[in-house]
């Protein structure tokens, strides 16, 4: 027998089978055989040490232990990604690209939750693992890298080679260790990137080995493919792991797909990620782009939204409302959720925080609900100490007016119409951009103009063009300024009939409503001359509602701002296009899941809003249809254990096009 041909073939055979079982989850061997196989290669390379192959997945077996790491030095610095965390963002990046390359091809990747990693080869060799340090200099973490049984020691072709990627722990092995760590008493990991970065670095390559590492590779900073997509190819041809996921889009309408259905995908994945890396697919465009000083100009990370993030609670103060609603605020110490810093968040009322058991002092797990508002989640209790009740006040913060409660019991009010508060917030809520979007009149000048009685009332805003020579001699105002402001004001006047409704602050009448009401009726005169039985025939207006727009429009002060804003030249009339009638779509509500092949998810609600459908995010009994396109997530299972009907593809389209 040739021994070392022999030796050879083992080690190939062995490395194939580890491919396969770690990484593909697709085993060609049974354990018995990938055993036998095994021990005779440790036989021979027993008997014949020479021959022995640094590739040899016997090499790999997890057995040196540091007494400090060494310092690598990475043949190119390792650029961060700049930061993107909402679609604006991601849509003002493309067109930053569009400016630059023509016709640009973008390529969408997953962006893991894990460690960066920086790999070496020579001739094929694996000579080096480095963390990403500060950009330049990182940790040599070679020896653990080693344990991973499916990353390659040699590649299929003798190349020199420095590539990039992300070590990585998966959901499954996070939590079995977890669960040895609490029988035996161990603190437990936090999350499986913390467990991934902390078992890269041990010191004793035995228990990064013990830990079950992963890595994929996705980035080759001096490549000598053409495109990003052909560099992931040659990875896969050299015989290195890639994510299978990255799909290359053409415009942002794609991204946003790409976006969209990984966000809703993210769950079912083996591995944590926490966003998707956008980059302009060519490498010559890439290189005429260039970098910043530290970021690469032709790439993105558009975050996920931050699911949880813990901080303290210092105090609970409480806010007047436009309609007198007492509000107690958490005040917190400032941390970055979702890509905005959080220093304040609603606590609803004092059953809210009875119920929840928030204690001034607590530590508080907060996240932003619906991806946009900042909610307090829970304390947590572990870590309790040196803390207060908090004590419900009784009057008025502003005007020190003792507070009522609402008809509901569980709200208080402030009920002096005239609070500074109260109105202050309702100028700001006329002018904010749902409502008359009046650029120039912020939060901060509206409260200015108040306390020095320039606007006190909603025709006041409209009396400023009487005032133009006064406003320039303000602090912080000039010509420029003035007139820009003054501009916007006139142009509010002919905002269509919804915004003025949803300005008005009717209560309980938001954005949507007030649209529903402004297509129904068509006119204000018409809206004020309906009857409350008529109000609650209307799908998402019940009694309550109906109560609260009867009472606004019979009140003798709102009828005199009505006449005064008619007489100011405010269109009272819906602009928008009315809604035509469908059975299967009108005054439904609709969910949609997966990818819809033919039309993106805002063509579709576009669609539905066009006749009258209404759009939901998520799913529950008052859900009359669900769309389900490719790779539905967990409101498709939702909806077939509801008994919920269903639309796949082929029923929108025969929907579509009957309407």
């Amino acid at each position: 027998m040739d021994v070392q041909k022999r030796i050879k073939e083992l080690v190939t055979i062995l490395n194939e089978a580890n491919v396969d079982y770690y990484l593909h989850d697709a085993p060609k061997l049974t354990d018995n055989e990938y055993d036998s196989l095994l021990t005779e290669l440790f036989c021979l390379e027993d008997e014949y040490p020479s021959f022995i192959l640094p590739e040899s997945p016997t090499q790999n077996v997890g057995t040196k232990v540091l007494d400090a790491f060494e310092k690598i030095r990475h043949g190119t610095p390792m650029f961060s990604l700049a930061d993107v965390f909402n679609e604006e963002e991601v849509e003002a990046f493309v067109t930053r690209v569009e400016k630059e390359i023509e016709n640009p091809e973008f390529i969408c990747e997953l962006k893991m939750d894990g460690l960066g990693v920086n790999l070496t080869y020579k001739e094929g060799l694996l000579i080096s693992a480095a963390t990403r340090g500060d950009g330049v200099i990182g940790e040599d973490i070679t020896n653990n890298i080693r344990t991973i049984r499916y990353l390659p020691i040699r590649l299929k072709e003798p190349i020199d080679l420095e590539v990039r990627g992300e070590i990585y722990m998966t959901k499954k092995v996070f939590e079995e260790i977890n669960e040895k760590r609490r029988l035996i008493g161990e603190e437990v990991f936090q999350n499986p990137r913390n467990a991934a970065a902390g078992s890269a670095r041990q010191l004793d390559s035995k228990i990064a080995k013990e830990r079950k590492l992963d890595v994929l590779l996705y980035h080759v900073p001096n490549t000598t493919q053409n495109t990003q997509s052909a560099t992931l190819d040659n990875l896969k041809k050299l015989g290195l792991p890639i994510s299978p996921y990255s799909e290359i889009t053409h415009n942002f309408k794609e991204i946003k797909a790409f976006i969209e259905k990984w966000h809703e995908k993210r769950p079912s994945l083996p591995y944590e990620i926490d966003g998707i890396v956008i980059k302009l697919n060519d490498i010559g465009g890439q290189r005429k782009m260039g970098n910043t000083a530290r970021y690469p100009r032709w790439a993105v990370a558009y975050k996920f939204p931050a699911e949880k993030v813990v901080t303290k609670l210092e105090d609970i103060v409480c806010t007047v409302g436009r309609t007198g609603q007492i509000t107690p605020n958490a005040v917190l110490s400032p941390v970055k959720v979702a890509g905005s810093t959080i220093r304040r968040a609603t606590l609803h009322n004092e059953s809210y925080i009875r119920e929840k058991d928030l204690r001034i002092g607590d530590f508080v797990v907060i996240h932003k609900a619906g991806d946009v508002i900042p909610e307090v989640v829970e304390p947590v209790i572990e870590r309790r100490k040196d803390v207060s009740t908090f004590q419900m006040i009784t009057s008025c913060p502003i005007c020190q007016t003792p507070l009522k409660k609402t008809p509901s019991g569980i709200d208080l009010i402030c009920p002096n119409l005239h609070c500074p508060a109260r109105n202050i917030e309702g100028l700001v809520h006329y002018v904010s951009r749902p409502a008359m979007s009046i650029d120039g009149l912020g939060d901060n000048i509206i409260e200015d103009f108040y306390n020095m009685g320039i606007i006190t009332k909603i025709e006041d805003i409209y009396a400023l063009r009487d005032r133009r020579s006064e406003l320039i001699e303000l602090e912080g105002f000039g010509l420029k300024s003035v007139d820009n402001l003054l501009t916007s004001i006139e142009a509010s006047k002919s905002s269509s009939l919804e915004r003025l409704l949803f300005g008005l602050g009717i209560p309980g009448i938001g954005a949507k409503n007030a649209k529903i009401l402004a297509k129904k009726y068509n006119t204000m005169d018409n809206l004020m001359a309906v009857s409350k039985e008529e109000l609650t025939n209307i799908k998402d207006i019940g009694e309550i509602l109906a109560d609260n727009i009867i009472n606004f429009f019979a009140s003798p002060e709102k009828k005199e701002l009505i006449v005064h804003l008619k007489e100011i030249g405010i269109n009272m009339e819906y602009k928008g296009e009315k809604a035509l009638q469908n059975p299967l779509i009108s005054n439904k509500k609709f969910v949609i899941t997966g990818t819809i092949s033919f039309m993106t998810r805002d063509e579709i609600k576009a669609l539905l809003e066009k006749y009258d459908g209404v759009s939901v995010e998520s799913v529950s009994k008052n859900t009359n249809i669900v769309i389900v396109g490719d790779s539905p997530g967990s409101k498709y299972d939702k909806a077939l254990k509801l008994g919920i009907e269903i639309w796949n593809e082929e029923k929108l389209k025969e929907v579509i096009d009957n309407l």
